[in-house]
């Protein structure tokens, strides 16, 4: 049976050559989204989507999916927890697109600070105005602080230094010699990097303890007229936080997201921070350049590619962590058909779930090794039971 893959996004089918070369039907609609996708997903055994939005009734919808690849850094836009009951596998592709966003986020900084979509309005108004548009400070020698420092936020502190300005970084795992060797000062906590810097640009997963994390108390402490960047996810700030400081004029605000953003590609938009003067905002394309999107494909075609030919899911992002393992069982074995479901049958009936397998088999095929990790310890009868059963060699519990 042909394994169709359903592409519900803007990518190149083109990247997706090597796939159809072991057996699998392209199928590329990248427009679908919400009901329409619904309707095109049973038969679907991969789905791969950038920001289209997988809900739990699209989920329920798919007949045969086994994989959502989200081709991009976060995932947000996939409802884990249908994926989780479904045992629907979800991966991204981290990293890849981090020059793209970090380009971004310095273009907002440069746009604030020039008024560039202003000058460019009043122009197409007939309006000139070089009174109003000569007051700008300039980036260099300006205070940027980064909130998070992964690949995103490394990738604007080297554009920022090259511009002249003096770059500091928060997060819970930077140590002071990872920042002294990216040339940065580790900042101590929120707190100092909202009251210390002319510039605040956050660069953080959205999670649990992530969501809301900059809310009224943090936007209070920026000078009057700093600027807050963010390329990363809307639900990192408290909407009516944020609105309330944009509107009162006191800081200027260059985003990426909004909390009302379309679902579709194309839609109206009604989101009055959009609407402020000292607001420059773009439509969720941190990570829409070219290349950014060439290497996201690649990852992505790298990620279905595995999967086909071997079973396996590269950056998975569901897999739960083993934490319930209690014992280990090693089974040394002949490399026959049926020994190693003979040894999980003989678990199943003594009631011992199993948390994560793996069989090696070594070279020249005549025997193997299964390490079979248990969430509680085997009884003396049941290994001697599992020893004496046909073609295994050794039994150990570890």
């Amino acid at each position: 049976m042909t394994t169709r893959i359903l592409i519900a996004d803007a990518l190149d089918p083109a990247a997706f050559k090597k796939i159809e070369s072991i057996g699998a039907e392209i199928d590329c609609q990248p427009t679908l989204s919400g009901d329409a996708l619904a309707s095109a997903i049973p038969g679907a055994r991969i789905l791969v989507v950038r920001s289209t939005k997988v809900t739990k009734e699209i989920i329920d919808a798919a007949s045969h999916l086994a994989l959502i690849v989200r081709a991009g850094s976060g995932y947000n836009n996939i409802d884990i927890h249908a994926a989780n009951s479904k045992g629907i596998f979800v991966a991204n592709c981290p990293g890849k697109n981090s020059i793209a966003v970090a380009e971004l986020a310095l273009g907002l900084m440069i746009s604030l600070d020039r008024n560039i979509p202003n000058n460019v309005i009043d122009l197409r108004n007939d309006r000139w105005d070089k009174k109003r548009y000569s007051k700008a400070r300039g980036l260099k020698g300006q205070k940027l602080g980064l909130i998070g420092f992964g690949s995103i936020a490394q990738a604007v502190a080297r554009r920022a230094k090259a511009f002249g300005m003096v770059v500091c970084a928060y997060s819970r795992s930077l140590t002071e010699e990872q920042a002294e060797a990216a040339g940065v000062t580790r900042a101590t906590s929120l707190e100092r990097i909202f009251s210390q810097n002319d510039i605040v640009s956050i660069h953080l997963p959205l999670n649990a303890k992530t969501k809301r994390i900059v809310d009224k108390s943090l936007l209070d402490l920026l000078a009057d007229q700093a600027m807050f960047i963010n390329t990363s996810r809307a639900e990192l700030v408290d909407p009516e936080a944020l609105l309330e400081a944009a509107k009162s004029g006191r800081i200027r605000v260059g985003t990426d997201l909004f909390e009302n953003e379309p679902s579709a590609k194309q839609g109206k938009f009604e989101d009055p921070l959009g609407q402020l003067d000292n607001v420059i905002g773009t439509h969720h394309i941190g990570a829409s350049t070219t290349q950014a999107q060439n290497a996201i494909a690649n990852a992505t075609v790298e990620i279905v590619y595995e999967f086909l030919a071997n079973g396996e899911v590269n950056n998975a992002v569901n897999l739960g962590q083993v934490t319930e393992t209690a014992a280990t069982l090693i089974v040394r074995h002949l490399d026959r058909v049926g020994v190693l479901a003979a040894v999980l049958d003989r678990l199943r009936r003594a009631e011992i779930n199993v948390q994560k397998m793996e069989n090696l088999v070594f070279e020249g095929g005549m025997a193997a090794c299964a390490r079979i990790q248990l969430q509680q310890w085997p009884e003396k009868s049941l290994i001697e039971e599992i020893t004496k059963a046909e073609h295994v060699i050794h039994v150990e519990v570890v």
